[in-house]
């Protein structure tokens, strides 16, 4: 029962009280850079979800069954950055492929997920927490999700923003960043659900 409340927790967690975007302000750059449209925002945050539950998955592994064993985890963020940056070439190579419209849509921001500091800081953050490999698992896909949630939420508003008459000084990313204030404060009303 209380590994059962513990996966609730971390799920809950990533989601909403410990939004990676909106209360630990990692991931900008994609977050501002592709919420201008539903569809894209929707791709982004799904390609993001797949790059960090994979990369949190192999870098714990590498981590627990090579570095540590060898006392070399001094090279864990190397290793680790070889990881997404393989996983975001081969993401690149399949939506290049399958969806071409999304990969273009997309564009440069694909290529950012390798220098996104939320896939990262989620391999290095379930290493630090001496997480098992289904908490690995369950934290990746939980912060993925949380992402894609504040992306979707965001490209929505903006969406909206388009519609409406706002002052010649806030237009275009000023308005975002105002979103974004807005939107982390409502998370934070969330702060206070706990499971434990």
């Amino acid at each position: 029962m209380d590994y059962f409340l513990a996966a609730v927790s971390i799920v809950i967690s990533s989601i909403l009280t410990n939004n990676v975007v909106l209360n630990q302000s990692i991931g900008m750059c994609p977050f501002l850079g592709v919420s201008k449209k539903t569809q894209s925002a929707t791709g982004m945050g799904l390609a993001v979800t797949f790059v960090i539950t994979i990369a949190s998955c192999v870098c714990w592994i590498i981590y627990t069954f090579v570095l540590d064993p060898l006392s070399i985890g001094y090279l864990s963020t190397v290793a680790f950055i070889l990881v997404i940056a393989s996983l975001v070439q081969l993401l690149d190579i399949v939506l290049k492929k399958l969806s071409p419209a999304l990969y273009g849509s997309l564009g440069v921001y694909l290529a950012l997920i390798t220098t996104n500091c939320a896939v990262l800081g989620t391999a290095n953050s379930v290493i630090s927490q001496g997480l098992d490999f289904f908490q690995t698992l369950l934290t990746g896909l939980s912060i993925g999700i949380g992402f894609t949630v504040a992306l979707i939420l965001m490209a929505g508003i903006r969406e909206k923003q388009e519609l409406y008459d706002v002052p010649k000084p806030f237009r275009g990313f000023p308005i975002a960043l105002v979103t974004a204030g807005i939107m982390a404060m409502a998370f934070y009303g969330f702060s206070g659900l706990s499971f434990t």
